[in-house]
């Protein structure tokens, strides 16, 4: 499970629609597209900006 950090509100929301209704959700990790499904999208309410943890269980790729 990948946490990303997330200041982005409108990509939080989203991530949390992804989270309803199942579906794959991309997010940026470190300059990189992290892609699998949204186990959770927690806000940190004490910080500002408002920012989210977003806990994504990344898709299994082929081993080459």
């Amino acid at each position: 499970m990948q946490p990303v950090e997330i200041t982005d509100p409108i990509e939080a929301r989203r991530c949390r629609f992804a989270q309803y209704r199942g579906q794959k959700a991309t997010v940026m990790l470190n300059g990189l597209p992290v892609t699998g499904m949204v186990r959770s999208v927690m806000e940190v309410k004490s910080s500002n900006p408002a920012r989210w943890i977003v806990s994504v269980v990344p898709k299994q790729g082929i081993a080459a």
